[in-house]
């Protein structure tokens, strides 16, 4: 069973609709005892960093996110509030990853938001096993964590950045999974095995 942390940020149908495709069971909580019960739990996200942080500090979320021992998947914006810092408002976030979260650089020829698909590269996490080096993915952000010891997959768009993170139970992934086609179905099926 997984656990979907619903606290108001963003379009939870398309990763409801991905678990729905792999045969998944799953729920929609933002009830702590249930998160601290889970056997796995998602958070998803899309919107901007500060107003998400609040609404999980709302929710009574923090430290029950800050202290699961089951597999943590954070997407998108998810896996940014899993990190210590984000430009985004100035916003202190959970901290489970030590990486800051910095805007995309002005830079000519470089768009903002970074939409579309991108190649992955230097995996190395359980999420990654059967995915090829160089597979693309489909991201939607204009921040984007820094790379440090946790990446466990790296992207270029202007310079590289952390296409995911893995530390200890938790993971994260800045592309959405949910809409990257055969790749982003082995990812999360991997997630669901963990």
């Amino acid at each position: 069973m997984v656990t979907i942390i619903d606290y108001d940020t963003g379009n939870l149908r398309s990763v409801v609709n991905a678990l729905e495709r792999l045969g998944a069971d799953y729920t929609l909580t933002a009830d702590p005892a249930a998160v601290r019960n889970a056997e796995r739990v998602l958070l998803p996200g899309v919107g901007e960093a500060s107003a998400a942080m609040g609404r999980l500090r709302e929710k009574g979320l923090v430290e029950t996110l800050k202290n699961l021992e089951c597999p943590v998947l954070g997407i998108c914006l998810g896996m940014q509030l899993l990190c210590a810092r984000s430009e985004e408002g100035d916003t202190e976030c959970l901290g489970i990853f030590p990486n800051r979260v910095r805007r995309f650089p002005p830079r000519i020829g470089l768009k903002v938001p970074h939409v579309g698909w991108n190649s992955i590269h230097r995996l190395h996490s359980p999420l990654y096993e059967g995915i090829e080096e160089g597979e693309y993915v489909y991201y939607v952000h204009s921040y984007a964590a820094e790379t440090n010891a946790c990446t466990a997959a790296t992207t270029d768009y202007g310079g590289p950045f952390s296409g995911s993170l893995c530390r200890d139970n938790y993971f994260g992934c800045q592309f959405h999974p949910e809409k990257s086609g055969a790749a982003g179905r082995r990812i999360l099926a991997n997630f669901l095995s963990l």
